[in-house]
């Protein structure tokens, strides 16, 4: 059986901090594309790394009044329009800021290039490069317009701990369904575990710690008390351990 690879798509939600919008494809679908069927509400901030970065992409986010923050690939035409100040000195990492238009053919053929748009040129110490990023915002200061991008690693975490905890490295089925079936109910339960960890669980726990605490009630048969009130000796447990049990036909002639 020949096996198809997927790919998971995630747009997490910043105030929570869970992911609300999931999209499977095949492996094989750009980025770009594998996102393209997510519709975001109006007035929706859109932060994207640079696989995004396309000019129709880019309009559909502003003819649907959301605010995209992404990264401008290097090779892309475009004018200067104005230069803006650069904020205090102690943002030191804030290069450049201007007003752009998009000029390129494709950015004509598009319309992209009938939008006025924000381009912020950050300098990366940890990398020695400078980075380009692009919004449809004009209003914010370069600041903020900087640390929004930063925050595209946070769907970095989410999905380190998927892998590390939830079982969607490895699938039980190949079939398409089974595939979607198992990377749902990995979903399905990381919002649990992480509803337990926020709005029950009197301590604050790493993710990995819960997940563990949580292996441990099903092997011992303990309450969720044990996770919810750190109690010890006093978590009760839910049942009996079952008890080995033989059956004579078993061993009958």
């Amino acid at each position: 059986m020949k096996r198809r690879k997927k790919a998971l798509r995630i747009a997490a939600n910043d105030n929570l901090q869970i992911p609300d919008l999931v999209n499977i494809t095949e492996a094989k679908t750009h980025d770009r594309y594998g996102i393209g069927q997510l519709v975001f509400s109006k007035g929706t901030i859109v932060v994207e790394d640079r696989a995004y970065f396309d000019f129709a992409l880019m309009l559909h986010r502003i003819q649907a009044e959301n605010v995209f923050v992404t990264r401008i690939k290097t090779n892309t035409l475009y004018e200067s329009i104005q230069e803006l100040d650069l904020p205090d000195e102690e943002d030191q990492d804030i290069i450049k800021d201007e007003i752009v238009v998009l000029n390129s053919s494709k950015a004509i053929e598009t319309g992209i290039n009938q939008e006025r748009l924000r381009l912020v040129h950050v300098y990366k110490q940890d990398e020695n490069k400078i980075i380009e990023i692009i919004t449809n915002n004009l209003e914010w200061s370069a600041r903020t317009i900087a640390d929004l991008y930063k925050k595209r690693w946070d769907i970095e975490l989410f999905f380190k701990a998927m892998k590390q905890n939830l079982q969607i490295k490895t699938f039980l089925g190949t079939s398409e369904n089974a595939v979607k079936s198992q990377i749902y109910i990995a979903l399905i339960c990381y919002l649990l575990l992480e509803l337990i960890n926020r709005t029950i669980s009197k301590k604050t726990k790493s993710f990995s710690n819960l997940v563990e605490k949580i292996r441990i009630c099903l092997v011992y048969y303990l309450s969720l008390d044990y996770i919810c009130n750190q109690v010890g000796d006093g978590a009760k447990k839910i049942r009996s351990e079952p008890e080995l049990k033989f059956s004579s036909d078993l061993f009958s002639a």
